[in-house]
């Protein structure tokens, strides 16, 4: 055994004595715990389970992507127990020790008690440099039958069973560790019990039987049913209990991985008009009475005795409906971006309130972004974006219907067209595609005071290396003057995990707006803010992407090549939707501070660091940004000072755009602007 590992079984061993003088606290609550654990027959489990749960810092972590791992490690976390904190540097030398030998560690609060902002006050506090891992509902602990603070679990990832249970000062610790790294068996007597603080689990005390007539199906009905109806979205009918009961092993799976119902931002930051999510009580609800065996109670099926059908458009009948030409997407291959169009049929000006987009083949309809163009292109011509104006409407899944808030609206002229960018995937069968969109206006007579408007906080300039798990990337836009902030609409690929929102006030203070722990590409939407966020002139929207390159991603494509940004979805993307308007514009009065706005695109996306100017140490020659201006670096730095400035940048992208402009007008273009690409 090397000297490191003799350190670690030395201090792990030398921390015995602590459990002979735990303070009155702590003594009390072993007390009551001791009374409540013998009443309520807590069992520890032998196998774990999937679950996700956040971290104090909002990162995501899920078992079952730990596969790869020798081993897991949880340790028992409960705010101001004396007991773990004094075990911090053993903690801390026990996972150095195991650092490069593919030994995963976390910490894991149940303690109802603790806050967010509390774990995080207590961890640095305590020096913990282990994720502690949020466990609100108490979901996870109860699975786990925790009972204190300071007990070790080691989990074999081969088999998802408990290799060894313990106190975090026992030395049996490492032993196991050693075993596991070594791909052998862990076999070894009970190891000593933790002394850590009692964690109290409420529900483990309740003998209420759960029934799906009293209990579930008002829970289903109310939050779930809207998609897993007959034609919904959901990918079966919760049509009655029967049904219900054999989905409940992936009903429960869904709700412990966070995947359902489809809204993901954190619940500890931010309020949103549109929250899906389950309340705690609703998800503690659900997933008991499937641990409870499911039990159907007495009385009528309430879901079973209704017939639940997905109407055709939920917003009611549309004011007008316009027919997207039909598109035959193959069983294989690749599909470009297709660019049909359609003529306006207006005759005069009206105010739009709220859209819907319907597609026959959700498999294969990837999204629908739409514009509306003042003049009409020639029969056969494709609509490309950088002829579009306003949006009237858009499409991804779970995400068909936009609705603009009360007094707000969308301008749509007489004339012209709309035109629309579609993303088709094959999925290995042909299917003719034949998309609508349904408007809906205001009465004649009604003028909406708000004008709504939409940019995208984008980073086309990308570079995600091979083999990394752990990639960020940052863009930020640059507000010219004071603004409403609506909502975001965070979107990415495959090897995106997190993505979030934050706002840099002008006194260089910082909030944070919103937060997706982990970023779902099956299920996108718009996260629309309770109260609209208040957006000072000179303020900057920050928008972060974290991906995972790497193989534990089960979703990645193809761990081994460097990826850029690009259309498809094998490819990658930065883009956060926003939805926006100027504090002083109503729809009598009207501005133009678009065009400032989206001036600033280009040096938030290059401008990692935020002080307002391009250093080359900032462009990857990866991306067909950062060789541009590489390329061009000493004609775009007009004062040699070694950096770009925004009015160097400005110039240099007049120019740039400028000689795109001429090159599209000579030729079709091939590929979508990077602005409307999604």
């Amino acid at each position: 055994m090397n000297g490191a590992k003799l350190g670690v079984l030395a201090l792990l061993a030398g921390t015995a004595a602590i459990y002979g003088c735990t303070s009155d606290t702590t003594a009390s609550n072993a007390l009551t715990h001791s009374a409540h654990v013998a009443a309520t027959a807590v069992m520890p489990a032998t196998t774990v389970e999937n679950f996700l749960l956040v971290d104090a810092n909002f990162e995501a972590h899920e078992l079952y992507r730990l596969a790869d791992a020798k081993a897991v490690v949880i340790v028992t976390q409960s705010n101001g127990d004396a007991v773990t904190r004094s075990l911090a540097p053993q903690l801390k030398a026990l996972k150095a020790a195991y650092a490069g030998k593919g030994v995963q560690f976390m910490m894991l609060n149940s303690n109802l008690k603790d806050s967010q902002q509390a774990i995080l006050a207590e961890g640095a506090k305590a020096g913990y440099d282990t994720p502690i891992l949020m466990d609100s509902y108490q979901l996870v602990g109860e699975s786990l039958g925790v009972t204190r603070s300071a007990e070790v679990i080691v989990i074999n990832p081969k088999t998802w069973a408990v290799a060894f249970r313990g106190s975090l000062a026992d030395a049996s610790t490492a032993k196991a560790l050693d075993a596991l790294s070594a791909g052998q068996s862990v076999s070894m007597a009970a190891a000593a019990t933790s002394k850590g603080a009692a964690i109290d689990f409420p529900a483990r005390a309740q003998k209420m039987q759960l029934t799906y007539v009293k209990d579930v199906a008002p829970i289903l009905e109310a939050k779930c049913v809207a998609c897993h109806e007959e034609g919904g979205i959901g990918p079966f009918a919760m049509k009655d209990y029967a049904t219900v009961k054999g989905f409940s092993p992936m009903i429960r799976e869904v709700i412990r991985t966070d995947r359902m119902p489809p809204f993901h931002s954190d619940p500890h930051v931010g309020k949103f008009s549109n929250d899906r999510r389950l309340t705690p009580d609703e998800t503690k609800t659900l997933v008991h009475w499937i641990d409870q065996g499911a039990a159907r109670g007495e009385g009528a099926d309430p879901l079973g005795s209704k017939h639940l059908v997905a109407v055709e458009w939920p917003l009611g009948k549309p004011d007008i409906v316009l027919e997207v030409p039909n598109y035959t997407i193959p069983a294989t291959g690749v599909v470009d971006y297709q660019h049909p169009w359609v003529a306006n049929p207006l005759t005069q000006g009206k105010w739009l309130k709220a859209s819907t987009i319907k597609v026959d083949a959700r498999q294969a309809v990837h999204h629908v972004l739409t514009g509306f163009m003042n003049d009409a292109p020639k029969e056969g011509q494709p609509a490309f974006e950088n002829r579009w104006g306003a949006s009237v409407g858009s499409y991804a899944v779970g995400a068909e219907s936009e609705v603009a808030p009360d007094d707000a609206g969308t301008y749509i002229p007489p004339g012209g067209a709309i035109g629309f960018q579609n993303h088709y995937t094959p999925f290995g069968k042909e299917v003719t595609e034949h998309t609508k969109i349904g408007l809906y206006f205001y009465k004649p007579g009604e003028t909406p005071d708000i004008v709504m408007h939409n940019a995208q906080i984008v980073n086309n300039a990308i570079v995600l290396p091979p083999n990394d798990g752990h990639h960020q990337e940052v863009a930020y836009m640059e507000f010219p003057k004071d603004a409403l902030l609506y909502s975001a609409f965070p979107h990415a690929h495959y090897r995106a995990t997190s993505s979030d929102l934050w706002i840099q006030y002008p006194d260089g203070k910082k909030k944070l707006l919103l937060t997706l722990p982990r970023y779902d590409f099956g299920w996108q939407g718009h996260y629309n803010f309770a109260e609209p966020i208040k957006v000072p002139a000179g303020s900057k929207l920050i928008a972060h992407y974290v991906y995972d390159n790497s193989k534990s991603n089960p979703h990645n494509p193809d761990a081994s090549k460097t990826v850029v940004w690009g259309d498809q979805s094998w490819e990658e993307m930065f883009f956060t939707r926003i939805r926006y308007r100027w504090m002083e514009e109503t729809s009598k009065h009207l501005v133009n501070y678009d065009e400032a706005l989206q001036g600033g695109m280009l040096i938030g996306m290059l401008d990692a660091d935020m002080d307002g100017k391009i250093e080359k140490s900032e462009l990857k020659s990866e991306s067909q940004i950062g060789t541009m201006l590489l390329k061009n670096w000493d004609a775009i730095d007009k004062n040699h000072d070694g950096v770009i400035d925004k009015d160097e940048l400005a110039v240099a992208t007049k120019m740039m755009f400028g000689q795109r402009r001429r090159q599209a007008a000579a030729a079709t273009p091939t590929a979508a602007p990077t602005a409307g690409g999604k």
